[in-house]
């Protein structure tokens, strides 16, 4: 039986509504559970740790220019004694790509103790790296450190996940204008992806035991 062009353009008509609606309804969701919990570097108020979201590593190993400013404000955040340790949570899914094992390196390189520097290998997203700091490595309050685009997303992720999430979002990484205008389209996207994994309480990729990682940075001397 043939449909009715019609009914077609109405039934695409509910659907591209409905689908707007969604998009909005994960926006003021992702921005009303990060409000009043995203500060000015000068500004947030201290947390035992900082937790810094993975990017991407260029082939020679270096951290893109993204990962490279927020690992600068980690340390600055750790040099002016806003956190007492570092968890570095990024894709470790195949051998020869480390975001977490490089940024660790990085930080190393550029002052900040062994002691306090810890690597989450299993960050394969926000909402794992959010669920996995909370879950994997007992962090019940913490700074989480990405760029400004993404910052709203991530303290709510990680506010969803039981921890006493604020934030710093990065902007010097606006100088690479067209990267981060592409990551910025890319962002309001993943606001729905957020919502669903919220909704849906999903379990990380790889969950595990209890790693007492943290708990020693915390009691590592500075």
């Amino acid at each position: 039986m043939k449909i009715p062009w019609r009914t077609v353009r109405r039934g695409l008509l509910i659907a591209g509504l409905a689908g707007i609606v969604t998009v909005a309804a994960s926006q003021l969701w992702i921005r009303g559970g990060a409000r009043g919990h995203v500060y000015a570097e000068s500004d947030v108020p201290a947390r035992p740790v900082a937790l810094v979201l993975g990017a991407q590593v260029d082939p020679n190993g270096s951290p893109s220019g993204f990962l490279t400013a927020r690992l600068a404000e980690a340390k600055r955040l750790y040099d002016a004694g806003k956190v007492q340790a570092i968890l570095v949570s990024g894709d470790h899914g195949e051998w020869r790509y480390d975001e977490p094992g490089h940024m660790q390196q990085w930080l190393l390189a550029n002052g900040v103790p062994g002691t306090k520097v810890v690597p989450d290998y299993a960050g394969f997203d926000t909402y794992d790296s959010c669920q996995r700091a909370v879950r994997v490595f007992g962090v019940t309050a913490a700074i989480v450190v990405t760029q400004s685009f993404h910052i709203e997303r991530a303290v709510t992720l990680c506010r969803q996940a039981g921890m006493d999430a604020v934030g710093v979002g990065d902007d010097s990484a606006r100088q690479w204008r067209l990267q981060w205008d592409r990551a910025t389209v890319r962002e309001q996207g993943a606001y729905l992806k957020a919502m669903v994994d919220v909704v849906t309480r999903r379990d990380p990729v790889f969950l595990g035991p209890h790693e007492t990682g943290v708990e020693k940075a915390l009691a590592a001397p500075r």
